[in-house]
């Protein structure tokens, strides 16, 4: 193996997996390590990766021809995709010991663990080695020393951590997309979970809540004191905020609600009164609304903003004053395709098009599929009786809506895996 022979656990984390032939199969998410009777440190298996689907499966340590910071290179064999599930006697290295709190001996200094080391003897047998332990001094103007001390030296590895902090974890965390994240949340105890996620910021959690199934939704929620959930309801997207309090009874509904913002709650109690499985319970009530007045170079640079989605930003509808939903009198679209062939000096009024039905907020969802398939759309206007716009549904809320309530639930993907994810019984 070309490797280097002691690699810090943390820093795998996120770097490329490739094949023989150079080809990204995934990202390091972990290592397992195999708890053993006696003394000695625990035997590092393998890697957990995450591959396309958010899908993770398990790499034998034996499989790696190349382990380092920048890449981690697979040698040749039949990767088995089955999810991968630890063993009983198995640790995940960051998901259980980072952040935990320890003692250094032999004088028993407190300390949180903010790295752990993996090192390959001379018989090729990996195992976790040094500790990277940060002391804790009470003091909040300076930070404690880093000691790199033997796994040995360390007490409190094993068994069932308490008070652990959060900071190592969310630096190991937060380059991932919210998908991503989420994903990874999901790998958490129910307690480590919701700790992490309240020591998000409010923007951040509302993206990665928008990413998780439904009862991890309420749960994280719930977790939260109420003005902080208030708080994090008001980041999200109108129409996902609108989903997830659809999930709590209605009296704490109106609590929450209570506590945002005016401004932030009344988008969001207009979705809530749509029947579900229709256009109005399922659309965005802020798309790109711009009036016919304003130049294609204005159109341009709004659809640029970087907070809006794909899908979003595909296309800018045209109504007369005002621009917040409902509207005034709605006059059509114009895809961004389109405002790329136009002079930007030019005026919407002149490119605007109006030749495809506007949605209904009571079209059901199978009408909306069929007729955005038809049209090859990726949003579609949903206009009320007074022909005024009060929202756009896009492909990736029929998406949403159209795949099974537990979509997102990582347990409801596909069979159960093991350790043994890797064929040839060189498994966990």
């Amino acid at each position: 193996m070309s490797t280097p022979t002691r690699v810090y656990i943390a820093r795998l984390a996120g770097v490329a997996v490739f094949d023989p032939n150079g080809d990204q199969v995934g990202r390091v998410r972990d290592a397992v390590a195999r708890l053993r009777a006696t003394k000695r440190p625990p035997e590092v298996v393998g890697l957990v990766a995450e591959m396309p689907m958010r899908r993770r499966i398990f790499l034998s340590i034996n499989r790696i021809t190349s382990i380092d910071a920048d890449a981690v290179v697979l040698g040749s064999g039949t990767l088995n995709l089955r999810r991968f599930e630890k063993r009983p006697n198995e640790l995940l290295v960051l998901q259980e010991l980072l952040d935990r709190r320890v003692q250094l001996e032999p004088g028993g200094q407190p300390g949180a663990v903010v790295d752990v080391a993996m090192e390959c003897t001379r018989g090729g047998e990996w195992s976790l080695s040094r500790v990277a332990v940060r002391e804790q001094t009470g003091r909040l103007s300076r930070r404690g020393h880093l000691h790199q001390v033997e796994w040995d030296r360390v007490r409190g590895l094993s068994g069932i951590a308490d008070n652990r902090g959060t900071a190592n974890l969310l630096a190991v965390l937060e380059d991932m997309r919210p998908a991503d994240l989420a994903n990874a949340l999901q790998d958490l105890p129910d307690t480590r979970r919701n700790e992490v996620a309240a020591a998000l910021n409010d923007e951040r959690l509302a993206d990665v809540l928008s990413e998780l199934p439904e009862h991890d939704q309420v749960e994280i929620l719930a977790a939260l004191d109420r003005e902080r959930a208030a708080d994090v309801l008001e980041e999200m997207d109108p129409d996902d905020a609108a989903d997830l309090l659809n999930e709590l009874p209605p009296p704490e509904q109106d609590v929450l609600l209570d506590l945002m913002e005016p401004d932030e709650a009344d988008p969001v109690r207009q979705l809530l009164k749509y029947t579900p499985g229709t256009a109005g319970s399922v659309m965005t009530s802020e798309p790109v609304i711009l009036p016919p007045d304003a130049t294609v170079a204005e159109a341009l640079a709004r659809i640029r903003e970087p907070q809006l989605s794909p899908a979003i930003a595909a296309q800018v509808f045209v109504t007369r004053a005002p621009q917040n939903t409902p509207t005034g009198r709605y006059l059509g679209m114009v895809h961004f395709q389109a405002l790329l062939r136009e002079p930007p000096a030019d005026l919407l009024g002149k490119v605007v098009v109006n030749d495809i039905d506007p949605l209904r907020p009571t079209t059901p969802l199978p009408e909306i599929t069929r007729r955005m398939a038809t049209y090859d759309l990726v949003a579609m206007p949903v206009i009320d009786r007074s022909n005024r716009l009060v929202g756009a549904v896009t492909v990736d809320d029929v998406l949403d809506h159209s795949l099974p309530r537990d979509w997102r639930d990582r347990d409801a993907l596909g069979a159960p895996g093991a350790s043994d994810a890797v064929l040839d019984g060189d498994g966990g």
